[in-house]
């Protein structure tokens, strides 16, 4: 005997229907509440529970209040248990920003390197992304999710899946420090725009084939921020 979907079921199962195709991209804002609803034919509270899962998955990232900024954004699209199972280990440990940091610098040269040396990896949802941020109406909050997701697509991009699961494992800690971050910098728009200038270049050595660049560009890229915005508590030296 089948078991009809929960009415929340089918409202995630379409929209993740739409991440997966490409008719939402990250960068992209849901429809409203409201909207979702009508269009669905369900009750907004089943709306706002499939959200929830979504935002949980890791998938979007919700900001109340009212304007533009408002309401859910895409910042990612499904990529399966493995890698929420290492999000809710790295949660759970509360792992050291230092440590955090440490490993990023390790996998994401190896990762820039690799793809330098291949030359042919496919670099279109890096590129996206990158172009999502260009958004000057983007909130930092909003922005860093972007951030997080552009360099685990690098990962993605490499192949390795070890590699990559464990960057979507640290992603939440990454959004974490780099948030915490940004609310000690006085200009964040300077920044920003210092961010995308570093994306940009980062890519360009990939698409260089010049590894040595890619490498040293994402490692000044991680830890100049890292630097720049005293993330490092002293519970984590």
């Amino acid at each position: 005997m089948t078991t009809e979907p929960k009415a929340w079921e089918s409202v995630l199962a379409r929209i993740e229907e739409r991440l997966v195709d490409g008719r939402l991209r990250p960068g992209d804002h849901l429809p409203p509440e409201r909207a979702l609803s009508a269009e669905f034919g369900v009750a907004r509270s089943s709306v706002r529970e499939a959200i929830r899962v979504l935002e949980a998955m890791g998938l979007i990232r919700t900001q109340t209040g009212s304007g533009p900024s408002s309401g859910a954004i895409i910042v990612a699209r499904p990529l399966g248990g493995m890698q929420a199972l290492m999000r809710l280990q790295v949660a759970a440990s509360g792992f050291p920003v230092a440590d955090v940091v440490s490993t990023r610098l390790l996998l994401e040269s190896s990762v820039a390197g690799e793809l330098a040396e291949r030359g042919s990896a496919d670099l279109t949802d890096a590129r996206q992304l990158l172009d999502a941020m260009d958004d000057t109406a983007l909130t930092a909050q909003e922005f860093l999710a972007l951030d997080a997701q552009f360099h685990l697509a690098l990962a993605e991009a490499a192949g390795n899946t070890v590699v990559a699961t464990t960057m979507a494992g640290l992603r939440s800690s990454i959004e974490g420090y780099v948030l915490a971050g940004a609310a000690r910098i006085p200009e964040w728009e300077v920044m920003a725009a210092r961010l995308r200038a570093e994306h940009r270049g980062v890519i360009d050595a990939i698409d260089a084939g010049d590894p040595t660049a890619a490498r040293t560009r994402i490692h000044d890229h991680i830890s100049g921020y890292y630097r720049d915005a005293h993330t490092l508590s002293t519970d984590a030296r």
